[in-house]
């Protein structure tokens, strides 16, 4: 076997190159990878906090742009709605008994502002830490702390039951074909979005909404949670209070009429 007898350094063997280059190759991988990744991250913020706790930040900002818009355009059209009111009653022709029916039966149908004693109810979440306020109580759940739409709706049902003469969630009055619905712990209604504490104030006899607010089995099955779990009920009066007229459409897109033979 030859050797080599000039002590010049030994050549690498193929092996030991070509493990060098792998590993050089593999590196290179890694960082262009890292590289991608910071990349995708700064072209998914685009300035947002990722980390927020809030999932959707920019949907709730959202939300909120279209309730501020929601509102200003319902300024609008009341107001667009006032002068047509005013301009057909200038050339409607009608006697007085006739328009003093369709002012009957406006305000009947809740398109024109009421003004009387009121009876007014706020219901709120419980602290979202809260614990039993009543020895031998489990601990509660997480619906157990929040509004749920029965609850609001118990309380809409017991005011008209009480004789109400108008109603008014937040500040939109309620007519006939108006519906309280919750989705999470929001509410919506007529195509606005609220958030607790919700308030709905009912025009009418104080002593009777009141007592129909002590009769009705829902409401007090709630002021059990209450009691349990420290959820919001107040319930107020007022000696003079004035109500919006609705100012919303009211064709219907998912019933009709029954027809008389």
């Amino acid at each position: 076997m030859a050797t080599d007898s000039g002590g010049s350094a030994p050549t690498p063997s193929r092996r030991a190159v070509s493990r060098t280059v792998a590993l050089r190759v593999v590196s290179a991988g890694v960082f262009a990878l890292a590289g991608l990744i910071f990349w995708m991250s700064f072209d998914t913020a685009k300035g947002v906090d990722i980390r927020s706790d809030d999932p959707l930040p920019k949907l709730s900002d959202t939300i909120r742009t279209k309730n501020t818009r929601n509102g200003r355009l319902e300024s609008q059209l009341t107001g667009v709605r006032d002068d047509v009111d005013r301009l057909t009653r200038q050339g409607s022709g009608l006697s007085a008994a006739e328009q003093a029916r369709i002012d009957a039966l406006a305000r009947s149908a809740g398109s024109d502002p009421l003004t009387g004693p009121s009876v007014e109810v706020t219901l709120n979440d419980a602290p979202p830490n809260a614990t039993p306020l009543i020895p031998g109580v489990p601990d509660p759940q997480p619906n157990d702390l929040v509004i749920h739409q029965q609850d609001l709706q118990a309380v809409v049902n017991a005011l008209w039951q009480g004789g109400a003469q108008g109603i008014r969630v937040m500040d939109q009055r309620l007519i006939s074909t108006s519906a309280v619905r919750c989705v999470g712990n929001t509410l919506i209604l007529q195509g606005r979005v609220y958030s607790p504490p919700y308030r709905i104030t009912a025009v009418g006899d104080q002593a009777k909404l009141r007592k129909a607010l002590d009769d009705s089995p829902p409401i007090r099955n709630y002021l059990q949670y209450v009691a349990a779990y420290g959820l919001g009920w107040k319930v107020t009066e007022a000696r003079k209070t004035t109500l919006p007229g609705y100012t919303g459409s009211t064709a219907l897109h998912y019933a009709q009429p029954v027809s008389r033979p």
